[in-house]
């Protein structure tokens, strides 16, 4: 009887509710690091502060717009595209309407901004336009 005792003791009792839950929790868990993996590149902390919300914020969208549509800022990882000259004017408009509606309503550092970089993107037109 001494032997059927130390049978008995050496016995392993899994309980099957907790096998499950804890597969469950498992997959849970499985399931977090793949939507957070796929989140990841989204992160707002890794893309950094966004900058002020400023005229100079608004020119340097506009112009990176024009530029992007005149062909001179490309994507990393995606083919060159032909120049889009008409969204690239569109562009450029937008400027000489902010241009025109801020006239006397600027500081000097921003009417010298404005000019300097709508002078540039119109050079950058003429050129692949002509």
């Amino acid at each position: 009887m001494a032997k059927e005792e130390k049978k008995d003791d050496k016995k392993i009792i899994i309980d099957e509710d907790w096998k499950q839950q804890a597969q469950k929790e498992k997959e849970k868990l499985a399931e977090q690091e793949k939507t957070e993996k796929g989140k990841a590149p989204r992160d707002k902390s890794s893309r950094g502060p966004l900058p002020k919300g400023d005229l100079a914020a608004l020119i340097s969208m506009l112009v990176t717009q024009a530029l992007f549509a005149l062909g001179l800022l490309h994507v990393e990882g995606q083919e060159e595209k032909e120049p889009d000259l008409e969204l690239a004017k569109y562009s450029i408009d937008m400027l000489e309407t902010i241009e025109e509606k801020t006239k006397g309503n600027l500081t000097e550092q921003e009417t010298k901004i404005l000019e300097s970089t709508l002078s540039q993107v119109r050079m950058a037109y003429v050129k692949l336009a002509g």
